[in-house]
């Protein structure tokens, strides 16, 4: 989460205590003195939230909030009031401030205000991106998710295989989504705006392959475990691809070098799939997509169900990422529904964890936070938990967290 504060006060000795104060609560406290002084700071795109005095000299606090509104109107202020100025702080709420706290105040409460506000604006932010990315029209960045190494690799490789225009194969572990990201592919491509016929390649004879091929004519084809085609409709496959115009995504969760090796598989029509080849990562191997994916699943199952999304709390992100998810994102979003209709989650929520268990999930809770918040700095993250770095290194390695996975 975001951890950046723009604290503005005229009062030098104040604005080093409270900034001193932020620094030990590890917000990222930037300073500044004045109206002026912070004005170049205040965007529409600014990863943080203000706490400013409501008396300066000159451009007051409620200039700074009025400009700031005008700047982008869902960027929190935190205004600090002088005794006897609540009726002022009041209506400084009304015209839109976040909160407001009166001055001397504890340091507890105002980290508490803060970390509240940042919590929204960090909300407000990602829901920005996305949408964003929903503008750019690029359909791997709005339908494969995560942030992870692997994640953004997974992209880059699907709009690659797009734009190559020769046939795809897509291999991954059982749930892990091959027909999503074939689909991805055809809306990627010059194809795009053409169908997308899609069938399961086990028992699918040669009559109805020349239907969908048929049916696929300047678009694309998926065959799904492409491996269990049956062998003459493999020969009949490979003709129709020569002549038609039509693109072939096929899927497979097992190795198709053995099957060609064994003679199960046609060679000819498996070198026409190796020249491009597109691997969806495990779950297991990106656990820190865990987070990014859940609460996606989550809102869309909360959509389709016309329920409110329910919170997401860190415990259950524990929880969640201690899992091996054999079954990968469709074992996900099906527990995404479960949390969604309050119906539990048999394979996140087990009552019969240990303590070494349910002490392994905080620590990697804690590991990821620590990285979130120094921006995939290992050696900040490793100070913020006053671990030495190897410590540090060796407990990354123990839980698969890389720290580039969270760098901005």
């Amino acid at each position: 989460m975001i951890r950046r504060v723009l604290l503005v006060d005229d009062d030098a000795a104040v604005r080093e205590a409270l900034g001193q104060s932020l620094e030990l609560a590890e917000f990222d406290a930037v300073t500044a003195g004045s109206f002026v002084e912070a004005k170049d700071r205040i965007t529409a795109g600014f990863a943080g939230v203000i706490v400013s005095d409501i008396r300066m000299p000159g451009r007051d606090g409620f200039h700074l909030l009025d400009y700031a509104r005008r700047q982008d109107p869902d960027l929190p202020v935190i205004l600090l009031t002088g005794e006897g100025d609540i009726p002022m702080a009041v209506r400084a709420m009304a015209a839109g401030a976040f909160d407001f706290l009166e001055k001397p105040c504890a340091p507890g409460d105002l980290v508490a205000v803060i970390e509240r506000a940042l919590r929204t604006r960090s909300l407000v932010l990602e829901n920005r991106r996305l949408k964003a990315e929903l503008e750019t029209g690029d359909p791997a960045a709005r339908l494969i998710f995560g942030r992870s190494a692997l994640a953004e690799g997974l992209r880059a490789r699907v709009r690659v295989a797009a734009r190559a225009g020769t046939d795809v194969l897509v291999t991954g572990e059982p749930g892990t989504g091959i027909s999503k990201v074939a689909e991805v592919i055809h809306l990627s491509s010059a194809q795009g705006k053409g169908p997308f016929e899609k069938r399961a390649a086990q028992g699918l004879s040669r009559s109805a392959l020349e239907e969908r091929v048929a049916a696929a004519q300047g678009g694309t084809l998926f065959l799904d475990e492409i491996g269990r085609l049956p062998e003459d409709t493999q020969v009949a496959l490979a003709d129709l691809l020569e002549k038609g115009d039509v693109r072939l995504v096929a899927g497979s969760t097992q190795d198709l070098t053995e099957a060609v090796q064994a003679g199960r598989f046609a060679a000819e029509l498996y070198y026409r799939l190796e020249v491009m080849q597109v691997r969806i990562p495990a779950l297991a191997e990106r656990p820190e997509d865990i987070p990014v994916m859940f609460r996606q699943y989550v809102a869309q199952a909360a959509e389709q169900a016309g329920l409110e999304p329910p919170e997401v709390n860190a415990e259950q992100i524990a929880r969640l990422m201690a899992q091996p998810w054999p079954g990968n994102a469709r074992a996900l979003m099906s527990a995404a529904m479960r949390f969604v209709l309050g119906l539990g989650d048999s394979e996140a929520e087990q009552d019969d964890l240990g303590l070494a268990e349910r002490m392994a999930q905080v620590e990697q809770s804690l590991l990821i936070e620590a990285l979130r918040r120094s921006g995939g700095q290992a050696s900040a993250a490793a100070a913020s938990l006053k671990l030495p770095r190897k410590t540090f290194y060796d407990k990354l390695a123990k839980y698969g967290v890389k720290p580039d996975s969270f760098r901005p």
